[in-house]
């Protein structure tokens, strides 16, 4: 999910869009090196992650901070700073699940475009074909809005998550799709479908209800069968109905209703709220192997992944990042470009990406950024971690 509730929060949010960061591995050493060099050039290249994630625990008050690296050949390397638990100073686990939040778009994206590579879906179909009648107020209506739209943020729809109660009064509620879809379609239309780009969490609420209605199966069955068991996810889990736990070795996640006031553990919290736009829960190192796989081609046919990759303008992100189908395009400090969807979710963030010679990253911390300046630590952390070493 990404974009607060209360107006203080909304502006907290707006500081923070929910969308994928900047990063991966920096590259292995040449051929023929010394291994002596390799060795050093690792050391150096992990003291300077090490060191970003340090800072964003000092500096910037985070409790935690993990990453997993990823490189080219599949070597993965993982980092730790901070305590996993506020209360009893537990270390943080390393490569510990998190709730990856908007990061599930992505997997949501990609089973949506099989569906089109399989002829069952048209990208641009109107959402009245799949969902008729179903999209109808002051929101938006499905009779003028194309799936594709709904996986670009093109479609106008307004973001229920900006209507949302206190994180204290929602957290151990469970919601049904239909009751997100119902909170935003009451809201006014930011623009015309087509006539502009806004982050907004219904578009994939619609977008996972067109999956079950294609399928006859809902939107985590589907993610949970068509990816997580496909490329062997053994760390990453669609939560069942009623969940609010994580069930692998974690760090705790904290939250507060307002900016600036007292955090709670925010790691117990029904995720239903996130659905088909950020339910999925993982270890960073699954959401590496998601990425890598999902650009080699093993998820998506070529055609498909081409559509995917095809970005539009999107305002109100970091200057040069463009949005795809599910996915970003992001510019990286030493050159190229990261592909990938980070998530914000009340007790975590996370900021990933993989570039097109297989280096993969992703950096998680355990409470949503207090400031801009600290949403740009993060995405700084996940910069370095893919220039250290190239």
């Amino acid at each position: 999910m990404s974009k607060h509730r209360t107006s203080k929060s909304r502006n907290r949010r707006r500081t923070v869009l929910a969308v994928s960061a900047l990063a991966a591995l920096a590259g292995i050493v040449a051929v023929g090196a010394p291994m002596a060099t390799a060795g050093q050039d690792q050391a150096k290249s992990g003291a300077v992650v090490q060191k970003s994630l340090d800072r964003l625990v000092r500096d910037d008050g985070f409790p935690a901070a993990l990453a997993s690296l990823r490189d080219a050949n599949g070597h993965t390397r993982n980092y730790t700073a901070g305590v996993g638990d506020l209360k009893t100073g537990a270390k943080v686990p390393v490569d510990g699940q998190v709730r990856i939040a908007s990061t599930s778009k992505a997997y949501t994206a990609t089973v949506v475009l099989q569906l089109v590579g399989e002829g069952r879906i048209d990208l641009d179909a109107k959402v009245e074909t799949y969902l008729p009648g179903v999209v109808r107020g002051a929101g938006g209506d499905g009779r003028n809005i194309t799936v594709r739209q709904l996986l670009q943020h093109t479609s106008g729809l307004p973001n229920y998550t900006a209507t949302m109660p206190k994180f204290s009064e929602w957290r151990h509620t469970y919601v049904e799709a239909h009751d997100l879809l119902d909170m935003a379609l009451k809201e006014k239309a930011s623009f015309a479908p087509g006539d502009g780009w806004e982050y907004s969490n219904t578009n994939y609420t619609i977008a996972g209800l067109i999956v079950q209605k294609v399928s006859g199966r809902p939107i985590g069955e589907e993610i949970t069968n068509r990816i997580i068991e496909r490329i062997g996810l053994r760390h990453t889990y669609w939560p069942g109905a009623g969940e609010q736990t994580i069930r692998e070795r974690h760090p705790h996640g904290y939250a507060s209703d307002t900016p600036g006031a007292p955090v709670v553990d925010a790691t117990e919290v029904d995720p239903s709220w996130g659905g088909a736009a950020g339910q999925v829960i993982a270890r960073p190192s699954d959401v590496n192997r998601f990425l890598t796989a999902l650009m080699d081609g093993k998820l998506l046919k070529p055609q498909q992944l081409k559509e995917m990759r095809t970005t539009v303008e999107a305002k109100g992100l970091p200057t040069g990042w463009r949005y795809g189908l599910g996915i970003v395009e992001m510019p990286l400090s030493c050159g190229g470009v990261a592909w990938g969807h980070g998530g914000d979710f009340d007790g975590y963030e996370n900021r990933n990406g993989v570039t097109d010679d297989g280096r993969a990253a992703t950096v998680a911390v355990t409470a949503l950024p207090s400031s801009l300046k600290a949403a740009e630590h993060v995405n700084a952390a996940l910069d370095t971690a893919l220039c250290a070493r190239r």
